[in-house]
């Protein structure tokens, strides 16, 4: 989608925010070489990232912005990171939603 609208100048909203989210998703998804992340770690960067909670950080501020959430979600929810282990599920999406949010409200990615 991204080549074809080099032909185009003018992109609708639907469009844009398409390409935006997948130039989030493609910092998301870089792993160093022979350090992958825990799959709970992976589970939660993705949920926020296909909830939207990514969508107003700029994508150069990915790297930084992930290395953040994880130590958020280390130090103040690892129950959160036990459940998805330990169940292979996620928890209540309230739950999970309100610790993104708590996140964003005390990062300086507001």
């Amino acid at each position: 989608m991204e080549a074809f609208t080099k032909f185009g100048s003018d992109l609708d909203a639907a469009t844009q925010a398409k390409l935006n989210r997948g130039r989030r998703t493609v910092e998301v998804l870089k792993q160093p070489v022979h350090k992958p992340l825990p799959v709970e770690k992976q589970v939660t960067i993705l949920y926020a990232l296909t909830h939207g909670f990514l969508d107003t950080i700029p994508v150069d501020d990915i790297v930084r912005f992930e290395e953040e959430f994880h130590t958020f979600f280390d130090a103040h929810y690892p129950e959160i990171l036990e459940t998805i282990r330990d169940t292979k599920d996620l928890p209540e999406e309230a739950v999970l939603d309100a610790a993104i949010t708590e996140f964003l409200n005390q990062s300086s990615f507001q």
